[in-house]
């Protein structure tokens, strides 16, 4: 394109004596249509990535060709024959980054905080469009930094047709027009994750709906303007969702999720519901499309009732379910977790948190007939007792492996105890966490019940004491491989001594933050675990001298050690320290008062291959 300018004239002067000269012409006093129109003339991606470092305009403007309008010009080319082996050599930009490119030859971006704005967005546009292009974009926002509008997503729109993953947190600058940009030029999406974009609204998804109908996975939360109409024209063009989340958005109801469920009902393997004014009637739904869901998730659903759950369950469709979580549903009573139990004849992961009308009688009748049940996880349950414990663990089916009560408050020592019953022989690993009635009588009843345990996590249980553990170890035929004890304030050397005794060959984690323990038991740990790997003495009264025991022992390997807390460990101990720096690969120095602040920057530069926290 020719450009005239006048021949500048020569400098002059003024009556008064003032100099005037005459100012040089510029390209940009060009308006925006004719830069556009020469920088669709530049051929490589070398020469429009150097234009676009020039000023924000002009990044601006290039992000915004997209790759069907830049012009094949043979002159370019002919004068420029070296532009294609340029890239190539050696040093050159399309051979930088390669540790950023997934497993398609894509590029992965992300953008946060100050860093997502729209020069940003252009600037991955043009730098990736060269390079094999963009396949994953993360954007995350902040309530106090919002500079990304629809001038940048429509530079991605432009630059990156080959855009697969598109996530969009927290900001609340992007609304219809952009997310319309996306549709329009991006046509292989197949993830969209909206969170916290209040100004996204059913004609964002109507877009996406028409321009992007491979998507399959689907996340909105929080987006108070997104409604049924838009999950209606999702259904009727998507028809490959396979996996839907959607959360906090008061305007979906029944009808926008039964049609996605109803469209997509052999594709369909993960759903997610929450916080939405959904009714029985989508749980009906639910029960009859649900074919091919294997993981679904419900929490806090207010207007659903037993009713809701009784029919799911006894509409046989979810027949390949394998993970189910239920969470702060107050309308499930022990009907419908019965009905549950037998509609999910295939169920082998289930989580029920805050159901405050279950209680025993539920629970055992749904253990009785959940015959593929591998995991059973209680958190603030509180009407379940030991009882209701005790009888799912007698009328479970064999494949019961992993069982798991948190802060369940209902659950107190028994007063009587068990009469003589046929053991759990399968389950492996037994939690119990924050559940202030349960002590020794509970422990030694579990310990007859569970005789292949291999995995114990007892936290925050101040009624557990020696006398009570101790049972539960000799019951314990398999061997411990993973303990957890923290905060059992009342365990002490004794418990710790019988436990390094007795599962010698098998233990390989040991946690004792906050027991009440001191050097005598690190010395039977020295004696005995060969295979300890990893050990937290956090918040107990050992000294240099148990940490010494460590590092002399010829038979431990230990990689992780947490002596967080430990107020008498001070920096005679670093020669110790040092030494089993052979093997470690983790270190807790925390809240160490009696170690010196030198002592610790003497051991980050011996240990330079160890992680240390101080």
């Amino acid at each position: 394109m020719d450009v005239y300018f006048p021949l500048s004239k020569r400098s002059r002067n003024s009556a008064s004596g003032e100099r005037f000269e005459q100012k040089k012409p510029s390209i940009e006093v060009l308006p925006d249509e004719c830069l556009f129109e020469i920088f669709r003339w530049l051929r490589g991606g070398r020469e429009r990535s150097s234009c676009a470092c020039v000023s924000k305009r002009w990044l601006i403007l290039v992000s915004n060709i997209c790759k069907y309008e830049i012009r094949d010009n043979n002159i370019t080319q002919a004068l420029n024959p070296k532009d294609e082996s340029t890239n190539k050599k050696g040093g050159s930009v399309s051979e930088v980054e390669h540790n950023d490119v997934d497993s398609d030859g894509y590029f992965t971006r992300s953008l946060e905080g100050k860093k997502a704005t729209d020069g940003g967005l252009a600037a991955i546009a043009i730098g990736t469009a060269s390079r094999g292009g963009l396949g994953k974009l993360f954007i995350r926002g902040s309530n106090s930094w919002n500079r990304v509008t629809t001038v940048g997503l429509r530079a991605i729109s432009c630059g990156c047709p080959s855009l697969r993953v598109l996530s969009l947190w927290n900001l609340s600058s992007i609304g219809d027009e952009g997310l319309c940009e996306i549709a329009n030029g991006c046509h292989r999406l197949v993830t969209l994750d909206l969170c916290h974009c209040p100004a996204v609204t059913d004609k964002s998804l109507l877009a996406i709906a028409k321009g992007c109908p491979k998507l399959n996975d689907l996340t909105i939360e929080s987006c108070a303007n997104v409604g049924n109409e838009g999950l209606l024209a999702l259904a009727s063009c998507c028809p490959n969702l396979k996996s839907v989340s959607i959360k906090n958005c008061p305007l979906v109801g029944d009808q926008g999720v039964a049609s996605l469920l109803s469209s997509a009902s052999y594709s369909l393997t993960k759903l997610k519901l929450q916080a939405l004014n959904i009714t029985d009637e989508m749980f009906s739904v639910i029960g009859h499309y649900g074919k091919s869901v294997t993981d679904l998730s419900l929490t806090s659903l207010p207007n659903v009732s037993d009713n809701g759950f009784w029919i799911m369950g006894n509409s046989k469709g979810l027949q390949k379910l394998k993970s189910f979580t239920i969470a702060s549903c107050l309308g499930l009573t022990d009907r419908g977790l019965e009905a549950v139990g037998k509609g999910c004849v295939n169920l082998k992961q289930f989580y029920l948190f805050k159901c405050d009308l279950l209680s025993d009688k539920g629970l055992v009748s749904f253990a009785k007939v959940a015959g593929s049940l591998e995991s059973l996880q209680l958190e603030d349950c509180h009407r379940i007792t030991q009882i209701g414990l005790f009888c799912s663990l007698l009328n479970c089916s064999a494949k019961l492996k992993v069982i798991s009560l948190v802060n369940c408050l209902g659950v107190v020592d028994l007063t009587t105890g068990l009469p003589p019953v046929s053991p759990c022989e399968s389950l492996q690993s037994l939690s119990i966490r924050n559940c202030p009635g349960f002590s020794n009588s509970s422990l030694a009843v579990l310990g007859k019940l569970c005789p292949q345990l291999q995995h114990v996590e007892l936290r925050r249980l101040h009624g557990i004491t020696d006398a009570g553990f101790l049972q539960l170890l000799e019951s314990c035929n398999a061997g411990l491989v993973k303990v957890n004890l923290k905060d059992c304030i009342n365990l002490s050397d004794k418990a710790v001594c019988r436990l390094t005794n007795l599962h010698r060959w098998t233990l390989e984690t040991l946690n004792l933050d906050g027991c009440k323990i001191s050097d005598a038991s690190l010395f039977a740990i020295a004696e005995n675990c060969r295979l300890l790997g990893d050990l937290d003495v956090s918040k107990c009264a050992i000294t240099d001298s148990g940490i010494a025991a460590l590092a002399h022992s010829d038979l431990i390997n230990v990689q992780i050690l947490s002596v967080s807390g430990c107020s008498m460990v001070p920096d005679k101990s670093l020669p110790s320290l040092r030494n089993l720096g052979k093997t470690l690969l983790g270190l807790n120095l925390q809240q160490c008062k009696a170690i010196s602040r030198s002592a610790i920057d003497l051991l980050v530069q011996q240990l330079w291959r160890c992680n240390i926290l101080f």
